[in-house]
C-alpha cells in the first residue's frame, strides 16, 4: 500500500503532523516543512498560525517551536517527555507525605500526572483532578474515587480552565494538593499563563495541605505571571540534581524543603 502522498492531505491532517513533528524534535524550520508537504510557504505560515493560536507552538522567524519561554507555555505533550526521572524521582517523594483515605487534588501538571500513576497503589483516596491525562490515568482505578473539575478545555495543556473550573473548586476542601509550576524566581512560582494561575490559586484555597514538586530546571526558567511564594506551602520537594546554590537560598529563606532521591528502576516501571 501505497505512503499517502502530501498533497492529498487535508489541512488538519497536515497540522497534526506538524504539530507532531515539532513535538518530536523540538523545533523546526519553514523550509522544512515546504518540503516535507510540498505546499507554499504561505500554507505553512497559516498552519503555523493555526497552532500558535491553539497553543500548541510557538511561531519564531523561520519556523516553530515548542520550547517555553517567558510568554509561552509549552504544551503537555512535550513536557510529558522531559525530565522523566526527576519528576519520578518527585512523585515517589510526594507520595509517601499521602495517607489512605485523604482527598488529594492533583494540579494539571506533567509532574503531578508522574504522581497519579503511581497512586493507585497507595489507595484508597479521593482524588480530584481539572488534568484530563490524569482523570484517565485514573479512571477505573479500584481504589480511587476520581472527581473531575469540568470547565473549558485547553488542548495545550490537556486540561479544563476557566471561571467554570474555579467555580467548581471553589466548595471543595481537600486534605492535600500536590502541584507544580513553570518557574521559580526569587523564592516565587511563577507561570505563562493566567488561566492557569486562577485555577491553581483556587486548588491552593481549597487545600489544607499544599505540597509543590519543583524539578531542577524550574531554577533556570522565566515566566511572565507570579503564582505564590514559596512560603505558602508546606512543603517544597526538588530533585537531586538541584543546584547546591538553590537549595541553600531555599533554606534560608526558612521554606520547609526535601530532596528527593533518585529513583531505582524497578520503582520507576511501577
Amino acid at each position: 500500500m501505497s505512503a499517502t502522498r502530501p498533497e492529498s492531505i487535508s489541512p488538519r491532517q497536515r497540522q497534526q503532523r506538524i504539530r507532531d513533528r515539532v513535538l518530536e524534535r523540538g523545533s523546526i524550520t519553514i523550509e522544512e516543512l515546504v518540503g516535507e508537504f510540498d505546499v507554499s510557504t504561505m500554507t505553512i505560515y497559516r498552519d503555523l498560525d493555526v497552532l500558535d493560536t491553539q497553543g500548541w507552538l510557538r511561531k519564531v522567524r523561520g519556523g516553530a517551536t515548542a520550547q517555553p519561554s517567558a510568554l509561552f507555555e509549552s504544551n503537555a505533550r512535550y513536557r510529558e517527555m522531559l525530565e522523566p526521572e526527576a519528576k519520578n524521582a518527585l512523585a515517589h517523594a510526594a507520595v509517601e507525605h499521602i495517607q489512605h483515605g485523604q482527598a488529594v487534588i492533583l494540579d494539571d501538571s506533567t509532574t503531578a500526572h508522574y504522581l497519579a500513576r503511581i497512586l493507585p497503589d497507595h489507595g484508597p483516596l479521593t482524588l480530584i483532578t481539572n488534568s484530563l491525562a490524569i482523570a484517565k490515568e485514573l479512571a477505573g482505578e479500584p481504589n480511587i474515587a476520581l472527581m473531575m473539575l469540568g470547565g473549558t478545555y485547553y488542548p495545550a495543556f490537556d486540561a479544563f480552565l476557566g471561571m467554570a473550573t474555579t467555580e467548581a473548586i471553589q466548595p471543595l476542601r481537600a486534605d492535600t494538593l500536590v502541584m507544580s509550576t513553570s518557574a521559580v524566581i526569587g523564592g516565587y512560582c511563577y507561570h505563562q499563563s493566567q488561566d492557569i494561575i486562577v485555577v491553581k490559586r483556587a486548588l491552593m484555597e481549597s487545600a489544607t495541605r499544599k505540597i509543590l514538586l519543583v524539578d531542577h530546571t524550574k531554577f533556570a526558567k522565566r515566566a511572565l505571571h507570579r503564582l505564590a511564594p514559596l512560603t505558602a506551602f508546606d512543603l517544597v520537594i526538588v530533585d537531586s540534581a538541584t543546584g547546591a546554590d538553590d537549595i541553600a537560598a531555599l533554606r534560608d529563606q526558612g521554606i520547609p524543603l526535601q530532596v528527593a532521591e533518585p529513583v531505582g528502576a524497578e520503582a520507576a516501571a511501577r
